[in-house]
């Protein structure tokens, strides 16, 4: 049975949750500050961290960064498989190295993911698509592409203090960066999972041969230009309380999907608010991830947005199970043996 974070744990392990998703300090001494923040101290913090990992309720701690920033095209996929081979085609989906999400979802199209490839990929974004179909077997494919975000932050409510709405920023301009080999090599160890010790950012630092003057501050330069989202924590949801995740899909009329779009994104239950095209098979062209912690509570929500803009052509397609989830390791050689072995393939 999967141990929740509502049924046992008390205040401060609800708030240090919330606090590490919204607003990890990038500092020497990370906890130490976030121990102030609960009127705590270092070591319980680390200790309470660390049991909440072993728990599973914490996924990873490390940097979110733009994959479009990094010079990577991405998608959001769905396939139709046959449901008698829905694991067969979900492994197949889960061996590329850019798939960092991949679902079943109550739809005809039951395989949803996200997929990624680099700028120097030969196949390129469609190619690796067509392929991983080929594999999988796919009878349709969808793909799905970003047009606009409104909003991605997926900040769980572990407090159960937080407002309904929520006041979305707006986006300030990216400050201009030239990507140096400093910069990649930041990117490459920001990525990974940060140690749960005092100093977690002392073996990055060693290995890039920087102090944490330099580090922290091509940390911030790589925020400004917009190309690091966040450096946050991510929860495993339902280990976590929230066990029901629906992807609602809307057919917002175009002259109001700004306006839509921003109206939905201010729910904090909505984590993630895209506009994407339209497809011959589907008819939707706005996305709203929503987190709640039974599928009544999520349907409520659903309902509600409905409510408020007026929309009546919407569905919610609910995960059914979890094949991947996982952030995507940029600059993997393992994304060029994908693509050689893929074309060894394609050729023989």
């Amino acid at each position: 049975m999967e141990y929740e974070i509502t049924g046992g744990y008390g205040t401060m392990e609800k708030e240090l949750l919330f606090s590490i998703q919204n607003d990890f300090p990038l500092q020497p001494r990370p906890f130490e500050t976030l121990a102030k923040r609960l009127h705590s101290d270092e070591e319980t913090v680390l200790d309470t961290l660390r049991h909440l990992k072993e728990e599973g309720i914490i996924r990873q701690t490390s940097a979110i960064f733009d994959t479009k920033k990094l010079g990577y095209t991405s998608s959001l996929v769905a396939f139709r498989v046959d449901p008698k081979r829905i694991e067969e085609a979900a492994e197949v989906i889960n061996a590329h190295p850019g798939v960092s999400h991949n679902y079943e979802r109550t739809h005809r199209f039951n395989l949803w993911f996200t997929l990624a490839v680099p700028p120097e990929s030969s196949l390129g974004l469609e190619g690796t698509i067509r392929e991983l179909a080929r594999r999988a077997r796919a009878e349709a494919v969808i793909t799905l592409p970003t047009i606009r975000m409104f909003k991605i932050a997926v900040k769980l409510d572990t407090t159960g203090n937080q407002a309904k709405k929520e006041q979305i920023r707006h986006h300030t301009p990216a400050k201009k960066i030239k990507m140096t080999a400093r910069h990649f090599a930041v990117v490459r160890e920001l990525q990974k999972d940060i140690p749960l010790v005092p100093e977690p950012f002392a073996p990055a630092a060693e290995r890039l041969g920087m102090d944490y003057e330099e580090l922290f501050a091509i940390a911030e330069e790589l925020k400004e230009a917009g190309v690091m989202r966040r450096f946050a924590a991510i929860l495993n949801h339902r280990r976590a309380g929230f066990s029901a995740n629906a992807m609602s899909v809307w057919n917002v009329p175009d002259e109001e999907a700004e306006s839509i779009g921003r109206t939905i994104a201010g729910y904090s239950a909505v984590s993630h608010c895209y506009l994407r095209p339209r497809a011959p098979e589907w008819s939707y062209n706005l996305f709203a991830m929503v987190h709640a912690k039974s599928r009544e509570e999520c349907d409520a929500i659903i309902e509600e947005i409905a409510a408020e803009t007026g929309l009546k052509d919407y569905d919610r397609l609910y995960s059914t199970r979890e094949f991947k989830k996982q952030r995507i390791v940029y600059f993997d050689p393992a994304f060029e043996r994908w693509e050689e072995e893929a074309l060894e393939s394609l050729s023989a």
